[in-house]
């Protein structure tokens, strides 16, 4: 079997396959392969899912530029719809849409879940993505009611406008070593606004620096 005809059973990219060979990690990628990297959501994963409040959205044009971005909610506000689908709510934002457009042009997608606060731990979820309009959802019969109860969210009782559709190809363990340990405080949280000091304002001074 050659290289390349191997590589495209393993997970993974091809190139990190090529560079696992030239730095000498062939046996320790696979190692991790073997026990950590699965093509589902293990009951374990989904409950992790289940009880966190952010995730970090990894997505690319489709000349490969890319974007990560941060999405937060109330604990379960990513929706684990069974081992193989996922879906979290897309909500008025600035506008941009950046996330939205690359899934638009590549389906591709990566998530990144880390609990700083109780377990320690990140999970990675690749896999592809389709974006669906809310009212379309509504309409899906078997609709889980957790994603119906979305439409009155508690938290300043805000609609999705649509909604991110992953279908999971990988998901694996990141590890506990250098995650900081991190202490939750109190915050008021303003969900939806447009308020300018509620969203930080000018904070990095580039509204300034083009006025000037």
């Amino acid at each position: 079997m050659t290289v390349h005809s191997e590589q495209k059973v393993l997970p993974g990219s091809c190139g990190e396959h090529t560079l696992q060979e030239q730095h000498g990690t062939t046996d320790r990628a696979r190692s991790f392969y073997d026990r950590q990297v699965i093509d589902h959501l293990n009951p374990a994963m989904r409950q992790f899912v289940a009880r966190q409040e952010m995730m970090f959205v990894s997505t690319s044009d489709a000349d490969g530029e890319c974007d990560c971005t941060f999405r937060a909610g109330l604990p379960g506000f990513v929706h684990v719809i069974d081992e193989q689908c996922l879906a979290y709510p897309e909500y008025r934002g600035n506008g941009v849409m950046a996330s939205l457009g690359n899934l638009s042009e590549n389906g591709h997608i990566g998530l990144l879940f880390v609990d700083f606060f109780t377990d320690i731990i990140g999970l990675h979820v690749n896999g592809r993505a389709a974006v669906v309009e809310n009212d379309e959802v509504l309409r899906m019969p078997d609709l889980p009611a957790s994603m119906r109860a979305e439409q009155e969210h508690v938290a300043g009782g805000r609609r999705p406008e649509r909604w991110v559709w992953v279908t999971v190809e990988e998901a694996y363990i990141h590890c506990s070593k250098h995650i900081p340990w991190l202490a939750k405080r109190d915050k008021a949280i303003y969900w939806g606004t447009d308020d300018a000091r509620a969203k930080g304002g000018d904070y990095f001074g580039v509204g300034r620096d083009r006025s000037a």
